[in-house]
């Protein structure tokens, strides 16, 4: 008779490697930090990323009912009202991740058709957003008819991606050897090189890095699923950990050979894959062959995420609404149980963060990094719901049971998470400022400073409107 825990260390390490990693966290992490990126990368795996994950680990084993839900963490440890925050900060923080797809879905049919990412440095950014806006609502509709065929390409879509992402590793490291390409970047060889310059700046690219590693809360419901999660759960998660090191430091290495780590292009988080693509065809004699599979993999991987993205964080916060805290006609259904009102409110949001910042910022390469930077900013905000779960756990630590124990002291476990939870708060923080020269737009950097500060403050504010809305809404009933 088969054991329902299946699972070994094994499999958890990959099923984790392919929800969290991808070949953009090395492109736009380059793209901020050059050669330099590679100390970046240990030292946030080792303080930052191991710990965050086993911290994981113990609240997935502790609420295994609660199928890894950070709410539902929050509310077994803490308060209806502090879960309602939970799930609410958990949805919010997708609004400017829907923004950005429609432009990842340009991009690459832009490479797919015309060969090359002229569309972000010659088309106005105006004109652009409005495609854009046209793309979302579309896909809004789609999801909002219940369809799951996209979702279904995104399965085949993220393996196809992490294939392409592996090979790019495999291809560009042995480039030099096998095709006698010429190195980019000159001086690879001195440790000067890989030093970053512990400045203002420097600190202000720190939200990428923790934006790369983070989301690994996806996996937690496999922790009771797994043969011996004591040892083997962690055992995956250190092998996890070990599997995203090599990635990031070996693909930051490609990088530097394949693009100037003093010389960086300035589209190249927006472009910086297909180039890559691009010149390793070149190297191999193949043409734009590699290029196009990943642009390929690459459509459908966006619009699958979109379609998702719109979709699954809704109805995590409508599915378990407290309707002490969420509007009666937010949670509304249709027929296809489609959470219509939610939709719109969906489609309010995003149309107003496509709209207004292209208001502002002219340049369409530009406003794409902007807006890859305030998710940056914003998507760490959820993790900070993960270390609050751990440090109110280990608070009540008797009065709950796990399989997996990270760290079995209790003060030593607040004083972990109460670390990852400073040091996240610490880099979307500081994540506000603009990457930008000020000298050169002080008009340009001072709009985009002022979006990054108040889109958080509005999504935290939104969030408080809807408990009194709600409120007013019951007491008219």
């Amino acid at each position: 008779m088969k054991t329902e825990k299946q699972l070994r260390w094994s499999n958890i390490a990959l099923i984790a490697f392919v929800s969290v990693w991808g070949l953009g966290n090395v492109v736009n992490n380059f793209a901020l930090q050059g050669l330099s990126v590679i100390t970046s990368w240990i030292l946030i795996m080792i303080i930052y990323f191991i710990p965050y994950t086993l911290i994981v680990g113990q609240l997935g084993s502790t609420f295994k009912e609660a199928e890894g839900g950070v709410s539902s963490w929050i509310r077994a440890t803490s308060t209806k009202k502090l879960a309602y925050y939970a799930a609410w900060t958990y949805w919010i923080v997708h609004i400017p991740y829907l923004a950005q797809k429609p432009q990842g879905i340009l991009i690459a049919f832009s490479w797919l058709f015309r060969g090359n990412g002229n569309f972000v440095n010659t088309v106005p950014a105006i004109v652009v957003q409005g495609i854009c806006l046209a793309l979302f609502l579309f896909f809004l509709w789609i999801a909002s008819l219940g369809l799951t065929t996209l979702k279904r390409i995104g399965s085949v879509a993220g393996t196809g991606m992490f294939i392409m992402s592996i090979l790019f590793i495999i291809l560009a490291v042995s480039a030099p050897l096998m095709t006698k390409a010429t190195v980019q970047t000159p001086n690879m060889t001195s440790i000067k090189s890989y030093l970053p310059k512990f400045d203002f700046a420097y600190f202000t690219t720190i939200s990428m890095l923790v934006f790369a590693v983070g989301g690994s809360e996806k996996i937690s419901p496999y922790v009771n699923k797994t043969k011996n999660p004591g040892r083997e759960f962690p055992l995956g998660m250190l092998v996890l950990a070990g599997m995203v090191a090599v990635c990031a430091l070996l693909g930051s290495f490609a990088m530097g050979i394949l693009f100037n780590s003093h010389n960086i292009p300035e589209d190249l988080m927006a472009n910086g894959a297909y180039y890559a693509f691009q010149r390793l065809g070149a190297f191999y004699h193949v043409g734009n062959f590699f290029m196009i599979l990943y642009a390929f993999a690459n459509v459908l991987a966006q619009v699958s995420a979109l379609a998702f993205s719109i979709d699954a964080p809704l109805k995590i916060l409508l599915g378990d609404a407290d309707p002490e805290f969420i509007p009666k006609k937010l949670s509304k259904m249709n027929k296809k149980d489609v959470p219509v009102n939610g939709y719109l409110m969906t489609g309010i949001l995003v149309s107003i963060l496509i709209v207004i910042p292209a208001l502002g910022i002219g340049n369409m390469n530009e406003l794409y990094n902007w807006l890859l930077n305030l998710n940056s900013i914003v998507m760490p905000m959820r993790y900070l719901w993960v270390f609050l779960a751990y440090i109110l756990l280990n608070q009540h630590l008797k009065q709950f049971k796990s399989e997996y124990m990270f760290l079995k002291n209790p003060l030593t476990g607040k004083i972990v998470g109460a670390w990852c939870f400073f040091f996240t708060a610490f880099a979307c923080i500081l994540g506000m400022v603009p990457k930008t020269s000020l000298s050169a737009n002080p008009s340009g950097w001072w709009f985009q400073l002022t979006l990054n500060i108040i889109t958080p403050l509005v999504f935290i504010a939104l969030g408080m409107i809807l408990p009194l809305i709600a409120r007013r809404g019951r007491a008219k009933a």
